[in-house]
């Protein structure tokens, strides 16, 4: 009996193995392979020394991450809140709000956000309607953030929700009953249990964020160092593929300190 089930188990993870080795290991040997050879194909870390010409890009691009991030987590934790408390049938409406704008294309979110934000867009036409100047939103920083902060919003609100979903009411009534008020019932037992929902949240916006590119060419005129890496593939592979390394281990080691708040069971390490 444990023979079949352990068979069934392996048959039920074949296709996932096999779609993770089509489409994550064998295009990352590739890079790996492009990253450290030329353009004849000889072994070479030119394209390594290369990238610190990109480190105020990179610089930019983990600032724009960081701020997008901070944002949304400011913004998505009160809505999923919000949502984890409200009767069934209102969660399913709130989250289907959510979720609407993931149901569109990326390109088609960027564009529509193109045609709002220009000097002759939605918003400037009710401005001047209203007696106000036009205001120039378009390619500036203010536009990209906001950019970011809408694409990756609800990869911010889902994990939190889910995991105020499942907390323990009678946590709550404990905290309480033994006289908190309902700052310290937040900051002692809400806050410290959704942490892992948090790091979860932080950690599917960011990474998106960081490596993001169309969104601040469109909307702010710029190139991040997602944008530059699109450019280089085309160009320079090898270059492009070095700088796809380094950013992916600075990611890695993002999402590694942001781990160490949180121990195997996901509460607050102290």
């Amino acid at each position: 009996m444990t023979k079949k089930s352990s068979f069934l188990q392996k048959l039920i993870v074949a296709p996932y193995m096999v779609w993770a080795a089509a489409f994550i290991i064998v295009p990352m040997f590739f890079v790996a392979y492009y990253a450290f050879t030329d353009r004849n194909g000889n072994f070479s870390l030119s394209g390594f020394i290369a990238t610190k010409n990109y480190i105020p890009l990179f610089i930019q691009s983990i600032w724009y991450g960081l701020l997008a991030t901070v944002i949304c987590l400011l913004l998505a934790y009160p809505i999923a809140f919000i949502i984890s408390r409200a009767k069934p049938t209102t969660q399913k409406v709130l989250l289907m709000l959510v979720m609407i704008p993931m149901w569109m294309n990326l390109l088609i979110r960027t564009y529509a956000w193109m045609t709002i934000l220009q000097d002759t867009g939605i918003i400037n036409h009710i401005l001047k309607l209203l007696g106000f100047g036009p205001v120039h939103m378009i390619n500036t920083p203010g536009a990209v953030i906001l950019g970011l902060v809408y694409n990756f919003f609800p990869y911010m609100v889902l994990p939190i929700y889910t995991v105020l979903l499942k907390l323990d009411g009678t946590l709550i009534e404990a905290a309480q009953d033994l006289g908190s008020g309902t700052t310290r019932v937040f900051t002692k037992v809400i806050l410290p249990l959704s942490l892992p929902g948090i790091v979860s949240g932080i950690t599917m916006v960011f990474v998106p964020s960081v490596s993001s590119f169309y969104i601040a060419n469109k909307l702010g005129g710029i190139s991040l160092i997602g944008d530059r890496i699109e450019e280089l593939i085309r160009t320079n592979i090898n270059l492009g593929a070095a700088l796809s390394l380094v950013l992916m281990v600075l990611i890695l080691v993002s999402i590694s300190v942001m781990n160490k708040f949180t121990d195997e069971d996901g509460g607050i390490l102290v």
